[in-house]
């Protein structure tokens, strides 16, 4: 079995992405190296967040390393929360409060357009390579359902009418922005000789 690190503390997306690699891989993350916390996340775009991330990872762990950045992108609001999803209510990363700011400033909007937007970064001692995926959809007025993480409460895809947090992790992993990037990813996994 080949062995992958995620270069995220996050549990919720630890287990999501092992889902969506399947057995073929075992999904390890930085708490299995003995790094805490919330990892830097200081550059302008997805694309440098990822890669700062995933080669942070790979320093720490020596193993192939995968990263992400995501972003909600809500037409309404110019692009806003984007790359400042996580801090988009404050530096604390309150999912909560992230929701309960986007939901206060499109209260009267008509236009609840948005797209979710993942960049994932692999590192290994060969390369660094970018993969991106995204979903169209809109904003709900309300937050719904308990599953998933981040914005998943408000985000409803495109054509659909549950929020991702209202799907099993399944029915998300079939349409998500991560899945997306994940798919492209494993594409190329052969070129890589992991």
């Amino acid at each position: 079995m080949v062995r992958i690190v995620l270069s995220s503390t996050n549990p919720a997306k630890v287990s999501e992405l092992q889902q969506l690699l399947g057995s073929t891989m075992q999904v390890l993350c930085l708490s299995d190296f003995g790094v805490s916390g919330e990892l830097n996340e200081d550059g302008d775009t997805l694309e440098e967040n990822a890669l700062q991330k995933a080669r942070f990872g790979y320093a720490v762990s020596g193993s192939p390393c995968l990263a992400d950045d995501s972003g909600l992108e809500v037409n309404a609001l110019g692009g806003r929360p984007g790359v400042r999803s996580a801090r988009y209510a404050g530096v604390d990363r309150n999912d909560q409060a992230n929701m309960e700011l986007l939901l206060a400033e499109l209260d009267d909007a008509d236009d609840r357009s948005a797209r979710f937007r993942t960049v994932i970064a692999y590192v290994d001692h060969k390369a660094e390579l970018l993969f991106e995926g995204s979903v169209e959809g809109r904003i709900s007025t309300e937050a719904r359902g308990t599953a998933g993480f981040g914005y998943d409460p408000v985000f409803i895809p495109e054509g659909g009418v549950l929020t991702f947090a209202e799907m099993t992790s399944s029915e998300k992993n079939t349409m998500s922005h991560r899945a997306r990037a994940i798919a492209l990813f494993l594409d190329h996994v052969g070129m890589l000789h992991l």
